[in-house]
């Protein structure tokens, strides 16, 4: 077996402080060099970042500028949180919503590498509503809910191409703050530009639903059912849907006949779960998100963990998750050796080393790698 672990936080911090500065401090030597190495110093200036948030978001340029001021106040800090215009970044995921006369819920699967993920749910009150959500890009949303029990979720279009747009989940927590309904969302959706494709799912307290796909640069097509995995509607065809199995897992969820409360048992079996973590796709959290009472149920690796919007606790949990060697075999970069792709060298990684570039062209082409195999100095390995 090949086991990999992921640590979870569960962090309540109602304005932004030293919580989310030590989070900031922890992660971003990491992002940095993402940032730099795929071009990140050749986007847009500070000033230009500013105002795209002033023009499409101005009820939380106050938060921004805070998080920057947090994070030391560098052109570089600034004009990563802003996420105008980023460099590209992919991912995986399963999304559905149900609904009936009595009780709605979201449900997502999270499918990436351990390593990929910040493990974090964070709750705060950072332009005076309580939002709660699992954090990407240290202050954006991957999926998520807010005091109204409005509920959001997000996963990769499936192509790469860029527009000129925002991060999606500086738009996901934008929505959050912002919005009561699944309606005012999508009025938010069709004004802010997402910089690449991606499909999101919606729900209210309600019991309304909405499925949507975004285009980069711009352009919303809402779909007539509320699921999505990693494909789109239009001509142009997804880049790797027989690695992502998008269309198997996007089959399934339409053919599911299911209430509710029932939902969240689909997303922890195959087709919908998947469990190839060393080829960087394996699902790394399921969330059930209760719009009526405003909770969400985290399952990792097997293990429920409730939290509740209006009662939030803190607190930690290691996922451990393993797969069989029997399957599919790993596929290196052929610039590396195999010593590499034990993954039990990942804890002794500088992640500065890694080739990001290469990481995403290989999971874009579908050659699932583990990420040890991608660090460039291997002598940090010896």
């Amino acid at each position: 077996m090949t086991n990999m672990s992921l640590m979870f936080d569960a962090i309540d911090e109602p304005a932004p402080g030293p919580k989310w500065a030590a989070r900031w401090h922890r992660s971003w030597p990491s992002y940095e060099a993402w940032f730099i190495t795929r071009g990140g110093d050749n986007g847009p200036s500070r000033s230009a970042c500013h105002s795209a948030m002033k023009k499409y978001m101005p009820e939380i340029v106050a938060v921004y500028d805070r998080l920057v001021e947090l994070a030391g106040g560098t052109d570089r800090a600034a004009r990563f949180l802003s996420t105008w215009c980023p460099p590209r970044y992919l991912g995986g995921c399963s999304l559905a919503t149900a609904a009936d006369e009595r009780d709605v819920r979201l449900v997502r699967n999270y499918d990436l590498s351990p390593e990929l993920n910040e493990g974090l749910l964070l709750r705060t009150e950072w332009s005076g509503r309580a939002v709660m959500g699992m954090v990407e890009f240290l202050w954006g949303l991957s999926d998520g809910i807010n005091d109204a029990g409005l509920s959001i979720a997000l996963a990769y279009g499936g192509r790469s191409e860029t527009g000129k747009g925002f991060g999606i989940t500086t738009i996901l927590r934008y929505i959050l703050e912002t919005c009561d309904t699944v309606e005012e969302a999508l009025v938010v959706l069709d004004r802010i530009p997402s910089h690449m494709a991606y499909n999101l799912v919606l729900a209210d307290a309600s019991g309304n639903t909405a499925s949507v796909e975004l285009s980069p640069g711009g352009g919303v097509a809402i779909m007539d059912k509320a699921i999505a995995t990693n494909h789109q509607s239009g001509p142009q065809p997804a880049e790797r849907p027989g690695f992502t199995r998008s269309f198997e897992r996007h089959t399934h969820l339409n053919d599911m006949q299911i209430n509710p409360t029932h939902l969240n048992r689909q997303f922890l079996q195959k087709p919908l779960f998947q469990d190839r973590y060393r080829e960087g796709f394996g699902t790394l959290f399921t969330a059930e998100y209760n719009p009526k009472t405003r909770e969400i149920g985290l399952t990792l690796a097997g293990q429920r963990w409730n939290h509740s919007l209006d009662n939030f606790v803190e607190g930690q949990r290691v996922a451990h998750y393993s797969q069989s060697f029997d399957q599919t075999p790993i596929r290196l970069p052929q610039r590396q050796t195999a010593k590499v792709a034990d993954w039990s060298m990942a804890a002794h990684i500088d992640w500065s080393t890694i080739d990001w570039h290469l990481v995403a062209s290989d999971y874009a082409s579908g050659r699932g790698c583990p990420i040890p195999s991608y660090v460039l100095d291997q002598s940090a390995l010896q």
